[in-house]
């Protein structure tokens, strides 16, 4: 008898937007109805129904004994780290005999950048050069430096090899830069056209306040003109990557930074470093040092796996 695969939980934030929290359950529909050979539920940390112990409940009532759980989050920031894997641990204890793993936030997927950079196409003038175009990427914030940092991550990613004049970085709540900071730097940069791209996967309290804090910036600045690009959305690629964040968790094969690793994923304007053999740089102090042997890390293509 085949074993069955694991189900797929998925855990969001919450959000006290109707509009975005019910964008999240539209999206966990949507997965099952792509992956009908699994069992897929989703719930929240906190703010919005259902909460993940509903949707556990829920998985555990249809006979699901070994789940995946993926974060449907961009950043790993204290809901990712501490909060989900604390309520998974609940769960446990609540449903004896189930068992789980535990997958990584999406990050700054090369596909998710590809979305970011069709918003910030939808939300210019098609006459528009790139060239004279900086963009302030909003993350959501937080108290843990290593998530604002993510962002920071997020926004060199998209700036490299698109042409834009500069990606820079600001904070909608907890952390700063915040909005109207971020906007001034760019002015003061010497930017007159600048698009503020949301980085959050759907509608919610806070996108809704990165537009209006956008929105009375550039009244007040009429110099610059000022644009507003929409949220990721449900779209395609977010449903493939958080598959394949699925399968990484029940592989075992959670990977690190290598999803933006210009030897294993062809980048814009680094096409040609994918599967690159590439070779340690000389130390004099290593006495095994030959010359001309190629190093493991990144030999054909990329091929190791960071166990973490």
């Amino acid at each position: 008898m085949t074993t069955p695969p694991p189900a797929l939980l998925i855990a969001g934030h919450g959000t006290r937007d109707e509009a975005g929290a019910e964008a999240f359950r539209d999206f966990v529909r949507e997965l099952g109805r792509r992956h009908p050979e699994l069992p897929v539920a989703g719930g929240f940390i906190e703010l919005s129904p259902p909460p993940l112990g509903e949707a556990v409940a829920d998985l555990v009532g249809r006979g699901v004994r070994r789940f995946a759980a993926v974060p449907l989050m961009l950043v790993s920031a204290g809901h990712a780290k501490g909060d989900i894997p604390a309520a998974l641990a609940r769960e446990k204890e609540r449903h004896p005999g189930i068992s789980y793993t535990y997958g990584r936030p999406l990050g700054p997927h090369p596909a998710l950048l590809s979305v970011l950079e069709r918003r910030l196409d939808e939300a210019v003038d098609p006459s528009w050069d790139r060239s004279g175009v900086t963009v302030l990427l909003v993350g959501r914030g937080s108290t843990d430096p290593d998530a604002n940092a993510e962002v920071f991550k997020a926004a060199r990613l998209l700036w490299e090899g698109r042409g834009y004049a500069g990606v820079e970085t600001a904070f909608v709540s907890l952390a700063a830069p915040d909005v109207p900071s971020g906007l001034e730097r760019c002015a003061r940069l010497g930017a007159r056209r600048v698009v503020v791209l949301p980085y959050f996967l759907f509608t919610g309290v806070l996108p809704d306040r990165v537009r209006r804090q956008t929105a009375d910036w550039a009244a007040a600045h009429p110099e610059v003109e000022v644009r507003s690009a929409d949220v990721i959305g449900p779209e395609p690629e977010l449903l493939d990557l958080v598959r394949e964040r699925y399968e990484e968790a029940v592989k075992g094969d959670l990977r690190m930074n290598c999803d933006s690793c210009v030897y294993r994923i062809a980048l814009p304007g680094f096409e040609d470093k994918v599967g690159l053999p590439q070779q340690p740089h000389y130390h004099p102090d290593d006495d095994g040092h030959h010359h001309g042997h190629h190093h493991g890390h990144h030999r054909g293509g990329h091929a190791h796996s960071h166990a973490h």
